[in-house]
């Protein structure tokens, strides 16, 4: 294959990016689970810490409980569902074997775990795309990050980000637009000043987009949801929770 046409074909898995929230009861076969979770692990990390670890759960109980604790009930239906975790704990055990006392408190090593779990993340749903699979990821477990932590037995320095259903596609969504590339791309200097007009159109576009659709029809454009996402403060029980597990964050 010329590599050209990889680009290409990769290009094209990624611009095809859904959500998915309805699989069908095929189950994704364990190597095709495990090559997905070592593409994931090629992914760049910070100075090679991979502060990260995935908790699958197979267990069906404990998927009804952080179904509930996420309040996401896909959570239960997906044929694979798996807790993404910033995780210093190896970190610590590698300063141990040496004698060092990890400084692991600090906003810089919050961020790289964090980063680190995130890129890795969205290696796997590449992965597991191009194999034919579809997925969601489910930022709710942070609605309940203390209670889902006990269900899988996270020490201090490990904590649950994010999760992320895997299965076969029952329903495949349009792909919904994103923004403009002129918005999010400057050359330079910050231009602030090209908003007001970019995000009139970007407005008619998500507009438009919710009305053609086939499931969930309505009539709003993109900032009037993003006025209504940003007009309150979210999971503040976030601090307290991340401080229990040692980082005392400001």
């Amino acid at each position: 294959m010329n590599p050209k046409d990889a680009l290409t074909e990769t290009m094209n898995i990624m611009n095809s990016h859904v959500s998915v929230r309805q699989y069908t009861s095929a189950p994704i076969p364990k190597q095709h689970l495990l090559e997905m979770i070592r593409a994931g692990q090629s992914a760049s990390s910070s100075n090679f810490v991979q502060a990260y670890s995935i908790i699958r759960i197979t267990d069906l109980e404990k998927r009804e409980k952080i179904a509930k604790y996420s309040r996401n009930q896909h959570v239960k239906e997906a044929s694979e569902f798996l807790l993404f975790c910033g995780d210093l704990k190896r970190l610590e055990h590698a300063c141990l074997k040496h004698g060092v006392a990890m400084e692991h408190d600090n906003l810089e090593n919050f961020l790289v775990t964090t980063i680190d779990t995130a890129l890795m993340a969205q290696n796997i749903i590449v992965a597991a795309e191009s194999l034919g699979y579809g997925g969601c990821y489910i930022g709710g477990v942070r609605n309940n990050p203390k209670q889902i932590g006990e269900i899988v037995g996270l020490p201090d320095k490990v904590f649950p980000l994010f999760g992320l259903c895997l299965g076969t596609p029952s329903i495949i969504n349009d792909v919904k637009p994103r923004l403009p590339v002129d918005a999010i791309l400057h050359e330079n200097t910050y231009h602030e000043e090209k908003y007001e007009d970019i995000l009139e159109e970007y407005d008619q576009t998500i507009s438009d987009y919710y009305q053609s659709r086939a499931s969930n029809n309505k009539n709003i454009g993109w900032t009037e949801t993003m006025a209504d996402f940003m007009r309150n403060k979210r999971r503040t029980h976030m601090r307290e929770y991340m401080k229990s597990k040692g980082f005392n964050l400001p």
